[in-house]
């Protein structure tokens, strides 16, 4: 059971941390509501989970590759600065004599883009290894049904923060208009685009 709770801990923690899909995810929530960000918080924690299932069979030894890294880095990157560019167009282009409704995600759409976006980090799996590491050696993930239990945990975290967010997010929606919308989509776009900019010179210095 302990290694359930640290995994929940986890992937609580990990998905809390303030980046890219956070951004995407207060963007689509505003937008669409709050089952879109249940979607998002379903392909959220299944890539943290994937990610960390890969991390704990070793796979971050892999990205040690440099010709593999600087591939899955900037190719990461580029699909950040995708999703950016094309919420800065939206900020640009979303009429005032439209309705928010116009743009409205679905969480079929927002299941898609919160996959995409968060597997485009695949360094994340380095990170999620260094942690099964270290929970091995803590003898909190020693084993088969240790590991599962904490990728397990990882998934129900990161699932709970997403939802817990998009809740908060669903609560004050309703009074941001036209204004606030264009507002939120250019302070949106910067930020994905500054995420892929780092993402990409990290991806490029550390090889």
């Amino acid at each position: 059971m302990t290694a359930g709770f640290v995994g929940f801990g986890l992937g609580f923690a990990v998905a809390a941390q303030v980046g890219p899909v956070t951004l995407l995810t207060v963007r689509s929530v505003i937008r669409g509501g709050f089952a879109v960000g249940v979607a998002m918080a379903i392909g959220v924690a299944s890539i943290d989970a994937a990610y960390a299932a890969a991390g704990a069979a070793g796979a971050g030894a892999a990205l040690k590759l440099e010709p593999l890294r600087l591939t899955l880095g900037l190719l990461g990157a580029a699909v950040i600065a995708a999703i950016a560019l094309h919420t800065l167009w939206s900020a640009l282009h979303l009429n005032v004599g439209a309705g928010a409704q116009d743009e409205v995600t679905t969480p079929a759409a927002a299941l898609r883009t919160a996959l995409v976006a968060t597997a485009s980090n695949p360094l994340t799996i380095v990170s999620w290894a260094a942690i099964f590491a270290a929970a091995s050696t803590a003898q909190v993930a020693a084993g088969t049904g240790s590991t599962a239990l904490m990728v397990g945990g990882v998934l129900v975290g990161s699932f709970a923060w997403m939802t817990a967010l998009a809740g908060a997010l669903s609560v004050v929606r309703r009074r941001i208009g036209v204004r606030g919308l264009r507002i939120l989509d250019a302070a949106s776009g910067t930020g994905l685009l500054a995420f892929a900019l780092l993402l990409g010179w990290r991806t490029l210095v550390e090889g």
